[in-house]
């Protein structure tokens, strides 16, 4: 059995966090003897590791600045303070301090994974978490593997990062048969039933855009549209999203509705899943979206083409801006026969990114490591 260790700043509302979750808690334990570390003992997604699964962490609390001052520190240093106990395969989960602190393993026995879920697509991007390009650069090429969570991300890496390391493609770990069964569970009248409904779930941060979507609910409604938009999350722009559907009259039909231990029970029951975001690598709700057979939106993002397909096979992929929202959003909402495809196209789509196939992707990957 060999020993794998999972490095992450936290288990909080992410996406990143909550894939790990699914991946740790589904990968043979016959095979594997898994430890999650976590730098900061805090997140919801805690409470969903299974039993077998050793959980760790080094602070009870996050703290601030502290991205900068473990940049103070070298990464041999970084892995000796955090990393006690010698593992085969020792992985960061999230690009930036996790990255530097497993690049500093100088046991020549353990092979190191980097996995990366940003789309980087510039030198900033690139250096989160070390002090310089240069510094990244230098550190990232300290693994033996380096993974991106979609082509584009895999792209970023090699354009901006380095092309010495190789790199592989594998896609978020979803729990199919947990999300379907979870959106079945009858909900409260967050929803009006007889009004077309748009969800998108997420944290409500700038990044994810949902200032250009109530923007187009805006434009849409002014236009006599009929339809209304949930929100799940919780974010740092809550309160300016929620101060501007207000002073637009939109508060009751632009309804941000918090955290979810299981927004698939929402999700489910809506006509359509929208992703805003000004950047992803690979989107785990439009993912979970389609599992459930939910039509799917999405500005042209890292992955949204391998979701969606190249020619919006399976939804469609619009342009990254507040119009090409607009003009998706209003296809779908006028043309009714164009949602019913697309609800038929997502569900063909969904059965692609079960569970299974998803982990034995990565446990390939691990396998392949441990016979070099």
């Amino acid at each position: 059995m060999k020993k794998i260790l999972f490095l992450i700043p936290n288990l909080m509302h992410g996406g990143a966090e909550k894939v790990l979750v699914n991946l740790v808690n589904n990968l043979n334990p016959s095979k594997y003897e898994i430890t999650l570390f976590s730098i900061f003992d805090q997140g919801v997604n805690k409470e969903f590791l299974n039993q077998n699964i050793n959980y760790q962490y080094k602070f009870k609390k996050v703290f601030r600045g502290n991205s900068q001052l473990m940049k103070l520190f070298s990464p041999k240093f970084l892995y000796r303070f955090f990393i006690k106990k010698e593992y085969d395969i020792a992985i960061s989960f999230l690009e930036g301090p996790a990255a530097r602190i497993i690049s500093g393993c100088q046991n020549p026995a353990t092979k190191k994974i980097a996995w990366i879920h940003t789309e980087i697509q510039d030198q900033s991007t690139a250096k989160v978490g070390f002090r310089t390009l240069k510094d990244a650069k230098k550190y990232y090429e300290k693994f033996d593997r380096i993974v991106g969570v979609s082509q584009q991300v895999v792209e970023g890496i090699q354009k901006f990062i380095t092309t010495k390391i190789p790199t592989h493609v594998l896609y978020n770990v979803n729990e199919t048969q947990s999300i379907i069964e979870k959106g079945k569970v009858p909900i409260d009248d967050i929803f009006s039933p007889e009004i077309p409904t748009l969800i998108s779930v997420g944290k409500i941060v700038k990044i994810k855009g949902f200032d250009r979507l109530l923007e187009a609910h805006k434009r849409l409604k002014e236009q006599g549209g009929v339809h209304q938009i949930v929100l799940v999350g919780i974010g740092a722009e809550e309160a300016a999203l929620t101060k501007k559907a207000k002073e637009w009259g939109l508060s009751d039909s632009f309804k941000l509705v918090g955290f979810y231990k299981n927004p698939y029970k929402l999700l489910a029951k809506s006509d359509l899943y929208i992703c805003s975001s000004l950047r992803e690598g690979f989107s785990t709700a439009v993912t979970e979206a389609l599992i459930l057979g939910i039509p799917v939106i999405s500005t042209e993002v890292s992955g949204a083409k391998e979701l969606l397909g190249e020619n919006n096979e399976f939804g469609i992929v619009t342009e990254n801006s507040t119009e090409g929202l607009y003009q998706a959003m209003k296809l779908l909402l006028t043309h009714p026969d164009q949602l019913t495809h697309f609800k038929k196209q997502a569900e063909i789509r969904g059965n692609e990114f079960s569970t299974e196939k998803t982990v034995l992707a990565v446990e390939n990957l691990l396998d392949s490591l441990r016979h070099e």
